[in-house]
């Protein structure tokens, strides 16, 4: 935990460091790397398959299949972009790639998931004839594909918000597979062609909740909210209750990436503090009443410590700009 410190107008010290990512794991590029392969097999064999069916469900599960092919590559360089070290010019180095290659995978997502959609309606009233052996053949070789790179991709989908993206995108493509062999088995016992537009559906379905979550979760980072398991009223309160400290304002906790949270809070102490030693023993304090707070483990905080007149100056400056 890094703690910094200010004790008069234009006088500041404090320590600090370079904060590589967390979440940066050579594991999870090796995973991703053998599950981008997987599943661009997939879209090829996928494609040939639409290619000779015609099937509305096959077709929708090559393009989830190739979204999942490129969100699995973007999310393959950002792995990759993690592991670069910071710089003095990018502090966090590349730490927060992952929430923008989350956030472009699920718009992606979207993307099929309303393509599919429309297309998929309007073949309830108009469905083509669709070969059920070939689908159920593809549909097959899809599924198998596909729970290789869940089993891949399985051990590393919770080291971050990109690995975990990745992970469910191969996890909804194998039961948009499913929906393709069960069209294909309706239509071949029963031949009801609408179950191929209804797999599309299906799959339609399962795309759209998806994406939104992704896309939500990457927001709250990249518009650096509060995390959502650390409750900051009660780090305020607990500020407040320390010894000589008369108060705690400009707090702000935000998460960089994925188990990468970080505060920073201004804390008012008596002057005489200063000069008597205690400032260290408020810093330590601050941080120790981090240590066991119900939420979020905060990694980086840093402490501003001041008086009350340079506080009353900061105040006055930013009322009158």
């Amino acid at each position: 935990m890094s703690i910094g410190h200010n004790h008069g107008a234009g006088q500041s010290h404090g320590h600090g460091h370079d904060h590589a990512s967390p979440t940066a794991n050579p594991g999870a590029r090796r995973r991703l790397a053998i599950a981008f392969a997987i599943t661009a097999l997939i879209v090829i064999a996928q494609a040939v398959g639409a290619a000779v069916t015609g099937s509305l469900a096959l077709l929708t599960d090559t393009a989830h299949a190739l979204v999942d092919a490129s969100g699995l590559l973007v999310a393959l360089i950002a792995a990759t972009m993690m592991m670069r070290p910071p710089s003095s010019k990018r502090t966090w180095g590349f730490a927060r790639i992952e929430i923008v290659a989350a956030l472009g995978q699920a718009t992606l997502l979207l993307v099929v998931g309303t393509y599919t959609a429309f297309e998929g309606i309007t073949r309830l009233f108009d469905p083509p004839e669709v070969p059920s052996t070939e689908l159920l053949i593809f549909g097959v070789i899809g599924l198998i594909a596909n729970i290789v790179a869940m089993a891949v991709l399985l051990g590393g989908r919770n080291s971050n918000m990109n690995m975990k993206a990745a992970f469910l995108e191969v996890l909804n493509d194998a039961l948009g597979s499913i929906g393709v062999i069960i069209a294909a088995i309706l239509i071949w016992t029963t031949g009801f062609q609408q179950a191929d537009a209804l797999a599309g559906l299906f799959i339609a379905a399962l795309i759209a909740p998806r994406a939104f979550r992704i896309m939500r979760e990457s927001l709250r980072v990249l518009m650096e909210f509060t995390p959502r398991d650390l409750d900051l009223d009660e780090v305020r309160a607990r500020l407040l209750r320390l010894e000589h400290v008369t108060g705690v304002h400009d707090v702000h906790a935000s998460t960089i990436g994925t188990g990468l949270p970080i505060l920073t809070a201004h804390l008012v102490i008596h002057e005489e503090c200063f000069n008597s030693g205690h400032a260290p023993d408020i810093l330590e304090n601050a941080r120790r009443c981090l240590d066991d707070v119900n939420g979020a483990e905060i990694e980086h905080a840093t402490f501003q410590l001041e008086t009350a007149k340079t506080h009353a100056s900061e105040s006055a400056t930013v009322l009158h700009e």
